[in-house]
């Protein structure tokens, strides 16, 4: 969750240590442009307190810090939204998730297209906050239960997602380096500390909403469910004042005009000299000493010549993607993998998406750790930790935290039931009856898939069903005294069901219920009621949470609550109030109780756990977190130092944009995998630590084969800086393409 800070001018040191995956990039043109004067004001802009820093910097810090509490809040609650509202599954929900991190990902490109060939950094900022703020209504709308059906939330929910995407992408690349616009040339030392608490403000968005997100989703009941209306309206309105926020400081801002985009040049450059090369193929045109030469006709030698350092580095980045398919899985399949772990650490309950918190907090730890500890001992120790080997340490240790996501997944699994698989289903019988029933299950061909005898109200266990189809109708043969019943009723594959048995006068009938909410949501606890009264049962499980059971064997729906005890819960029929004792309900448990009179006292439940409690705390993720963000702290900050030492300063918002791509590209191969592996998910996280251990090795081969620049040598004169760079990279190149 590492934010970028731009480093616009050459002035600047663009070497910050605490730069990362989101990086934030201002194209600057190498073509001459004619010099347009500045909107400044016509008085000196306001500081704050007297000091150098422009008063103008105080609206986008703010700005910045509720616009990613905005964008990460609303994401930390995004899967468990799919699965428990939409209804999707785990594959499907991942999928999407990605999605939109890849497209928020890629619009960067657009917005820094728009500002810098069109509209400006600060008309661009406030047109796109507006579509912003739209999908954030739009997301929230699409969370209310009452507003129509799936469909509709379905449809809303994708529209906000892309609306959301198109905002955030395209305001990256341009809110800071508007803000290093309003500081004057004589202040750099000042304007790369704003770049600090820029960066600070933004860890402190991301830190502060991914805690209190899920806090609103899972610790608020809206219409006797998760609040992700809530959780999504929070994040919405933090959108509506950042845009305010950065609004009212529109009359002290410098706004410098557009100054067109170098990312297009230099794609013009490498097509027109890939198009002029391949038009020009003939045997006696005279070779030229290097593909971008072809360039030269229509193109600066200079802006060729940079071109030609560029894609030096951009080669290494061939395989980052997989480093990103990794570390953004965070938010996905390890918060599913939350949710089937006990999140109880006894001081306080942790919702299965606040452990996303854990990413910016150790990031904020590991940073200065790294920097001013582990470097230096490394150092002191005679070892060359160069850049390069430190992105290879940091894939190493984010492949052993999907080594141990996957092993923390083995031992779930060992601790949860088996889940029905295709063509299988799992029954269990509740009789209800007041004597012993015998019950005969048999399938189409009439043979014996299940028999037994179940005394009243004997505690009921799963037993796992064989199906010839996707669908099957099962027949009961129903022996209650010297009564044989038959029925018949059809089931569906991976489901779990209940055959409820009740009297009915000196008879016995039978109905089946399908337990869709045998895998409790959001890991908490879930209860469902069957009403055996002549009388309707409203049940007020706590303040907030309310629901009425049908007359005569009517059945709840499931519903989520907090563990803990529920020694008296209030109840009430037509007639009378009477409370129920439902004991202790441990985290992550299903229960179903039945409500039965009791003709001496007040009625009565009898309780029955469907599915066991989450055993394995919650805190066996940390690991792989701590793994996972220390990799990405080697990875992340060092890929991008080492990106701008090895380019020229006019392609640094190139390389920024190129860094954006791969982790766009990153997402969608989980994307991929997501839908196409079919894996079973320790298997998958299995299948992620190899791919980039492979991919470690590649990178390590293309590593050991590069030769670096020193940053000294892009600095020369541009006449002197030209005749190095064909002494030296041109032939470095056509030396190691060979790899």
């Amino acid at each position: 969750m590492l934010e970028e800070r731009e480093t616009k001018e050459p002035a600047m040191n663009p070497f910050q240590k605490n730069e990362s995956k989101e990086t934030l990039f201002s194209p600057v043109s190498t073509e001459e442009v004619p010099p347009q004067p500045l909107s400044l004001p016509k008085k000196p802009p306001p500081k704050i307190c007297g000091s150098n820093y422009p008063l103008s910097i105080a609206f986008i810090v703010v700005n910045e810090f509720c616009e990613r509490f905005s964008y990460y809040g609303m994401k930390a609650v995004l899967t468990l939204y799919f699965l428990y509202f939409l209804h999707w599954n785990e594959d499907t929900s991942t999928s999407i998730y990605h999605a939109f991190s890849s497209l928020c990902y890629f619009t960067p490109i657009l917005g820094a297209a728009i500002a810098d060939s069109w509209l400006g950094k600060f008309k661009t900022i406030i047109y796109l906050s507006l579509v912003y703020v739209l999908g954030h209504v739009v997301k929230s709308l699409g969370a209310l239960p009452i507003l129509g059906g799936q469909m509709v939330h379905t449809v809303l929910s994708l529209v906000g997602l892309s609306l959301i995407a198109l905002g955030t992408g395209g305001i990256k690349p341009c809110v800071a380096a508007f803000g290093g616009d309003q500081f004057e040339e004589k202040h750099a030392e000042e304007r790369t500390r704003y770049f600090s608490v820029f960066y600070l403000s933004i860890n402190a968005g991301s830190l502060i909403s991914t805690f209190i997100t899920p806090m609103l989703r899972g610790d608020v009941q809206c219409f006797g469910e998760d609040c992700y209306a809530l959780a999504f309206g929070v994040p919405g309105l933090l959108m509506v004042i950042a845009l305010v926020v950065f609004a009212m400081g529109s009359k002290i801002y410098r706004k410098p005009p557009p100054e067109g985009n170098i990312v297009s040049q230099v794609v013009k450059c490498i097509w027109f000299a890939i198009s002029n090369r391949f038009n020009n193929r003939s045997g006696d045109i005279p070779k030229r000493q290097h593909w971008l030469d072809w360039a030269a006709e229509k193109y600066p030698k200079q802006l060729i010549m940079d071109v030609k350092a560029l894609t030096r580095v951009l080669f290494l980045y061939i395989p980052l993607p997989m480093f990103w398919a990794l570390l953004d899985q965070q938010g996905s399949r390890w918060t599913l993998q939350a949710t089937r772990m006990n999140g109880n650490l006894g001081v306080f309950v942790l919702q299965p998406d606040q452990m996303q918190v854990l990413n910016p907090l150790l990031v904020l730890i590991f940073i200065p750790l790294f920097d001013l500890v582990i470097y230096r001992l490394v150092s002191k120790c005679g070892i060359n930790f160069s850049s390069l080997r430190k992105m290879a340490v940091g894939m190493i240790l984010a492949s052993l935290a999907f080594a141990v996501a996957a092993a923390v997944e083995l031992k779930i699994n060992r601790m949860t039931p088996p889940q029905p698989g295709p063509q299988e289903i799992f029954l269990q019988v509740l009789n209800l009856a007041d004597d012993e029933v015998k019950v005969t299950v048999l399938g189409d061909e009439n043979n014996t898939l299940l028999e037994e005898s179940l005394r009243s109200f004997q505690m009921p266990h799963y037993a796992q069903l064989h199906l010839k189809t996707k669908s099957q109708d099962f027949h009961f043969y129903l022996t209650y005294h010297n009564l044989s019943v038959y029925t018949k009723h059809s089931v569906e594959e991976k489901n779990w069901y209940s055959l409820i048995l009740r009297e009915y006068g000196k008879n016995i009938s039978s109905m089946m219920v399908k337990d869709e909410g045998n895998k409790t949501a959001n890991g908490m606890t879930t209860v469902r009621f069957i009403n055996t009264l002549h009388k309707e049962v409203n049940i007020s499980l706590t303040t907030d949470i309310f629901l009425s059971v049908g007359e005569d064997y009517g059945v709840s729906a499931y519903i989520t609550v907090q563990s803990g005890e529920y020694a008296a819960v209030h109840c009430r029929t037509e007639d009378k109030d009477f409370l129920l004792n439902m004991g202790l309900l441990d985290f992550g448990a299903t229960y179903l109780f039945v409500i039965t009179n009791n003709t001496n006292q007040d009625p009565q439940a009898w309780k029955m756990k469907d599915t066991p409690a989450n055993k394995l705390s919650i805190a066996w993720q940390l690991p792989q977190y701590a793994l996972v963000t220390a990799g990405e702290v080697m990875f992340s900050v060092t890929g991008l130092e080492f990106s701008y030492s090895q380019a020229p300063s006019s392609m640094k918002s190139v390389l920024q944009a190129a860094w954006l791509l791969t982790v766009a590209v990153g997402n969608i191969i989980v994307l991929v995998v997501a839908q196409f592996s079919g894996l079973v998910q320790w298997a998958e996280f299995i299948l992620f630590s190899c791919l980039l251990l492979v991919v470690c090795l590649i990178f390590s081969i293309m590593g050991y084969y590069y030769v670096p620049i020193k940053p000294e040598d892009l600095q020369k004169p541009a006449d002197k800086q030209i005749l190095h760079t064909q002494g030296n990279v041109i032939n470095l190149e056509t030396k190691k393409t060979k790899l």
